[in-house]
Formats: structure tokens, sequence, C-alpha cells
């Protein structure tokens, strides 16, 4: 009988109940709030639902040694997390996006890169004040990232600068992707006047098959000149971008977009959130790092929009640049140009922005990944 009971308590030891405190169900709550603003709103549901249920295996109360935990080694989510530990999940993200991006809109008006750019000011913003209140300089370079509003760029170089930090700055970067519809319509519309926001511009001209196909090989090279320590994202990117446009790797460009990016998507979405453990998660600095992406992406959203209206000083009637595309040199691709279109159909309706957005949206791509290699360069 004293045996039965023996294993009983030993049974309970081993239970979340026995384990559990308010800090692990405070972070069951926000799996479950992720899963339903991706399921009831349709708010990023590719990444929000990975995440949150991640989020939710992550802070099952473990007794220590049962080899399942996140950061127990040889487990199975460990080894699993290794691709966020090490960064190679987040390169093979990009060469999906690359395999899925077109480039048109940013080579037929290249003036537009400068827009992708200018908003990577809220990159190097957020690195500065993250230093004024008391980060590393590596931990602040990691932090700011976020302000790309690119959830594989952030991970890439939280993993190389600050990997304690990675889990709120990577969950952080994926929660403000998922909130640009939300963040962005109320900036751009505070820094835009109505004469502004009905500018039309001129259509993009046709680009053609030839310059599709060159652009990925000169732009690898000119980008990996100038910042060497970003060839991994880079690489990867203007590698997948080729495979879809030369024309005669069609499989190679079909399986990076689709069955390889999906999987990756949903293993760095899962393993992201598990990395939340409450008792490695809830601390001052996570809360900090929340406020400082939400910073980080008000000024990158901002500082695209002013840089707009400061470039239309210089440009004739006629060529003017919209500021409502502004905001889309966040690297939030597609969704930051598609809000730059929907807040400009609100003002005219026949003023479709979209594929102009698309310019600085995917030069926004390419900014993020040379800033983090900017960060990586004189961090690491």
């Amino acid at each position: 009988m004293n045996t039965i009971i023996e294993n009983l308590q030993q049974f309970w030891q081993y239970t979340g109940f026995a384990n559990c405190n308010y800090q692990y169900l405070l972070m069951i709550a926000i799996g479950i709030l992720f899963i339903y603003l991706a399921i009831a709103k349709e708010w990023e549901p590719m990444l929000l639902v990975p995440i949150g249920f991640g989020i939710i295996i992550g802070n099952i109360p473990l007794f220590q040694g049962l080899q399942v935990g996140i950061y127990e080694e040889g487990s199975v989510l460990n080894i699993l997390y290794q691709g966020v530990r090490q960064g190679f999940y987040p390169p093979l993200i990009f060469l999906g996006i690359g395999a899925m991006t077109d480039f048109s809109a940013l080579i037929s008006n290249p003036k537009l890169l400068l827009i992708g750019g200018a908003c990577q000011f809220g990159i190097f913003g957020a690195y500065a004040i993250a230093l004024a209140i008391g980060f590393s300089p590596a931990e602040a370079g990691a932090i700011g990232i976020i302000g790309g509003a690119d959830g594989p760029t952030a991970i890439f170089l939280s993993s190389r600068l600050a990997p304690d930090l990675m889990g709120a700055i990577a969950v952080s970067a994926y929660s403000y992707m998922a909130l640009v519809p939300v963040i962005q319509p109320p900036i751009m519309r505070l820094l835009t006047t109505d004469k502004e926001r009905l500018i039309r511009m001129k259509p993009p001209r046709a680009v053609s098959p030839t310059e599709k196909k060159i652009f990925p090989i000169v732009g690898f090279l000119l980008t990996a000149f100038i910042v060497p320590s970003g060839i991994p994202l880079l690489g990867m990117l203007f590698f997948g971008n080729l495979i879809k446009e030369s024309g005669v790797t069609r499989r190679l460009a079909e399986t990076a977009r689709g069955p390889l990016v999906d999987i990756v998507t949903m293993l760095i979405g899962l393993t992201v959130g598990c990395s939340t453990q409450a008792d490695k998660f809830i601390q001052w600095n996570s809360i900090k790092i929340f406020l400082l992406g939400a910073l980080s992406f008000v000024i990158a959203t901002a500082a695209g929009v002013l840089f707009v209206k400061f470039f239309n000083l210089f440009l004739k009637e006629g060529n003017k640049i919209n500021p409502l595309i502004g905001n889309s040199g966040v690297s939030a691709v597609p969704d930051s140009a598609r809000v730059s279109n929907t807040v400009g159909l609100k003002y005219d309706n026949k003023n479709y922005l979209l594929m102009h957005a698309m310019g600085p949206n995917v030069a926004g791509v390419i900014g993020s990944a040379v800033a983090a290699g900017i960060l990586l360069g004189f961090l690491a």
C-alpha cells in the first residue's frame, strides 16, 4: 500500500499541475490570444497559429530532467530549436521569399529603393534608444532590427548578437508584422495631407524578362560587396529570385516558394513560440524589448512617409510620389504594400497604389538584410 502511495506521489510531482504557477498560465493565455487573433481576425495566421500553439507547448510546466523541454539538450524540441539558435531557418525563409518576389516595380522605378532605405531608420533609431536605456551594443543591435518588420532577419541577427533575448525579439518582430494593418494607417494619416493622399502616380513601365534575370545577379553583387556579413540572407534572397526568373528552374522555384517555405515557417513559428518558456521569458527586459519594438516600428513607418514628402520637394508635378506608399518600405511583404493600397482607396477609390507600393516593399526586404549585415559587421 505504501508503495502505491509513493508511486502516486511521484507521479503527481511529474504532472504539470504540481509544477504550475501563474507565470505559465499567463503565457498560455497569451498563446491562446495569438491563436484567436489569427483565426477570428485573420491577422497573419501563417505566423500566429504556429507561434501561439508553440507558446502553449513551451509553457506546459515540466519537472526538470524529463528531456522534453526546448532548453533541455538532446530533446526533440531542442533539436528543432537549433534551426533558430544556429540561424539556419532564416536563410531558408529568404530563399522562399526570393522565389515569391517580383522585383518589377523596383526595377521599373529604381528611386523607390530610397524609400526602402529610409524605413531602415527605424532600426538604427531603436538601436540608439536601446543603448541609451542600458542595453549592451550587441543587444541593442538585435533589438533594433525589429523595426525592419522582418521576423527571419530578427532571428538571424539575434541568434548571433543576443541569443538570450532571441525569444522576446522574435515574438516581438512577428507580433508587429501581424499588426501592420493596425499600427500603420494612423501614422500615415497623421503625417499626410488630403492633397498628398490624392496624388496619382504614373503607371510603372514594362520590365523585360532579361532585366528580371540580370537583377538578382547585379543586386547580390552590389549588396554583398557592401556588406559581406549579410551574405547568408542576401545570397538566398537573390538566389531564390534567380531560380524564379530564369525560366529554366521552375520546379526548384515552386519547391522554394511552396513546400520548403511552408515547412520552415511552421518549424520557426512553433519553436520560437516554445522558446517563450515563462521562467526565461517573463522578465523586465522582455517588456522593454516589446516597447522598443513598437517604437522602432513607428519610427520606420514615419521615416518612410516623411522621406517621400521630402523627396517630392525635388520632383516635378506629374512625377511626384504618393506619401501613402512610404509605409511600405518596411519589409512586411506584402502586408505593408496592401495597407498603402487600402488607405489610398479610402480617399480615392480609383487610385490603386499596390503596384507602386511593392517597389519600396521589396526594397525594404533588401534593406533590412543589409542593415542586419551592417550591425553584424561592427557588433559581432
